[in-house]
C-alpha cells in the first residue's frame, strides 16, 4: 500500500510540473501572436528574409540575433531615434546606411510582444499553400486566446488537484485496491469536483471550437485562385521595379484600386513579346484579347476584342466601406501594408486577414500626420487637446461604425 501511495504522489508531482512547464512554454513562445504583430507593424518595411533583400529597411532573419543583443533590439524597436541620439555606434551606422530614415517607434510594445516578434523572425513564416479550391482561413487573435484559455485551464486543474490530493491519499491508505482501474475509479469517486471540472472543460472546449469554426466564415486569408493569365508580380514589380500605381493608377483617386485594362499592358508589351519564364505563351493571351499582331506590331482591324476574366482576390463584404485614395494619399500607406510583399509573389494571394478586428487594430496603432493639409486647421485642436501626444486614427473617429459601415 505504501508503494502505491508513493507512486501516486510521484505521478501527481510529474503531472503538476509538466502542465506548469507547458503553460509557461505556451505563453513565452506565442509565435502566432508574433506573426500577427509582425504583419501589422513590420511587414510594410521589412522582408522576412536575407538582410540584402531590402524593402524600406533591411530583410530580417535569425542573423539579427548574431549581430545584436536582445537588450539592444528592445531599445531599437521601442525608440530607434532615442538610441541614435544616445550615440550608439551600431544604431548610427544603420541610420547612415539607410539614408537617415528613422524607423517607426513602438513604445507600447512590451518585452513579451517583442520576444514574440523575434521568435517569429527566427522560425520564419509557414509555407503558403492555397488554390482556387482550397482556402486557408484564420481568426484575429484566436491563436493567442486559445493559448491563454489552455493556460488558465491547466492552472485551475492543478489547483483542484492539489486541494484534493491530501484527503484522497488518506482515504486511499485505508482501502485495498486490486488494480489500476479500481484505483482510478476510487479516486474519481472520492473527488466528484474533478469530474465536474472535466465536464465543464469539455463543454467550453467544444463551444470554443464551434466559435472558431463559425468565425472563419468570410475570412479568406491566403486565397490564391488560378488566373486566366499567369501574371508574375515578382517579375513586374520586384525585378523590373514597376510602381504599383502605374498599373493600379485609380488607387490614388478612387475607392477602388482597379484592375488594369489590357491597354496598360500593351504600353510595354507592344515591344516586349517574350517573357523570361513562360516565353510567348502568356503574352500571346494578351494579344489574343486585344487583337494585336506581334509580327507587324499592328492591331487587327475590326477585331472582336474580349476582356481578360481576372478572378478577384481581395473582396470585402458589401456592408464594408474602404477607400483606397484616402489610405494612399492621406495616410500615406504603402500597398504592402495590406497586400503584403506583392513584389515577391509569382502569383498573388490574399496576404492579410482583412477582418474588422484587423482593420480596427491598425486604426488603434497608426499615428496620423497632423501636418497633412487634408485635415485643414483641425489638427491644431487635436494637438491642443492631447497636449502633444501622438494622435491615432481611432482618436479622430476611426472606430465609429458609420465610418466603415453604411
Amino acid at each position: 500500500m505504501n508503494s502505491l501511495l508513493s507512486s501516486f504522489v510521484k505521478n501527481v508531482i510529474v503531472v503538476f510540473l509538466f502542465t506548469t512547464c507547458l503553460s509557461t512554454f505556451l505563453y513565452s513562445q506565442d509565435i502566432a501572436l508574433g506573426e500577427s504583430l509582425y504583419k501589422a507593424n513590420c511587414a510594410s518595411c521589412h522582408y522576412l528574409g536575407p538582410e540584402e533583400k531590402k524593402l524600406i529597411g533591411p530583410g530580417l532573419n535569425d542573423e539579427i540575433f548574431e549581430e545584436h543583443t536582445i537588450e539592444w533590439l528592445y531599445k531599437w524597436i521601442r525608440n530607434s531615434a532615442e538610441l541614435i541620439e544616445s550615440g550608439d555606434k551600431v544604431a548610427n551606422e544603420l541610420y547612415e546606411e539607410y539614408n537617415k530614415a528613422v524607423m517607426t517607434a513602438f513604445p507600447h510594445f512590451s518585452n513579451q510582444d517583442i520576444d514574440n516578434i523575434l521568435e517569429y523572425i527566427r522560425v520564419g513564416p509557414p509555407e503558403v499553400t492555397a488554390s482556387n479550391e482550397q482556402v486557408t482561413t484564420s481568426i484575429e487573435g484566436s491563436e493567442s486566446n486559445t493559448s491563454l484559455y489552455i493556460i488558465l485551464s491547466i492552472l485551475l486543474f492543478n489547483i483542484i488537484l492539489l486541494v484534493h490530493v491530501k484527503n484522497t491519499l488518506k482515504n486511499a491508505a485505508s482501502v485495498e485496491r486490486t488494480n489500476f482501474f479500481a484505483s482510478v475509479f476510487y479516486w474519481l469517486k472520492a473527488n466528484p469536483s474533478v469530474i465536474v471540472f472535466a465536464s465543464i472543460l469539455i463543454v467550453f472546449s467544444g463551444m470554443k471550437g464551434c466559435w472558431n469554426t463559425l468565425s472563419t466564415i468570410g475570412v479568406a486569408q491566403n486565397y490564391q485562385p488560378e488566373q486566366p493569365i499567369a501574371f508574375s508580380h515578382k517579375i513586374h514589380s520586384g525585378d523590373n521595379g514597376i510602381d504599383c500605381n502605374y498599373c493600379h493608377h485609380t488607387a490614388r483617386s478612387s475607392k477602388h484600386a482597379g484592375i488594369p485594362s489590357v491597354n496598360v499592358c500593351m504600353n510595354c508589351h507592344t515591344y516586349i513579346n517574350e517573357g523570361a519564364i513562360t516565353g510567348k505563351e502568356e503574352i500571346n493571351k494578351i494579344y489574343e484579347a486585344v487583337g494585336f499582331d506581334p509580327n507587324t506590331r499592328t492591331y487587327i482591324p475590326n477585331y472582336d476584342q474580349k476582356p481578360v476574366e481576372w478572378v478577384r482576390i481581395h473582396n470585402l463584404p458589401d456592408l464594408a466601406y474602404f477607400n483606397h485614395s484616402q489610405h494612399v494619399n492621406v495616410a500615406g500607406l504603402e500597398c504592402q501594408t495590406c497586400h503584403g510583399p506583392v513584389e515577391e509573389m509569382e502569383e498573388v494571394y490574399q496576404y492579410s486577414k482583412l477582418t474588422m478586428g484587423w482593420c480596427v487594430n491598425c486604426h488603434r496603432e497608426t499615428e496620423i500626420d497632423t501636418d497633412n493639409p487634408y485635415y485643414h486647421d483641425l489638427h491644431k485642436e487635436w494637438i491642443d487637446k492631447y497636449h502633444g501626444e501622438e494622435v491615432t486614427v481611432d482618436m479622430i473617429g476611426g472606430r465609429e461604425c458609420a465610418k466603415c459601415h453604411y
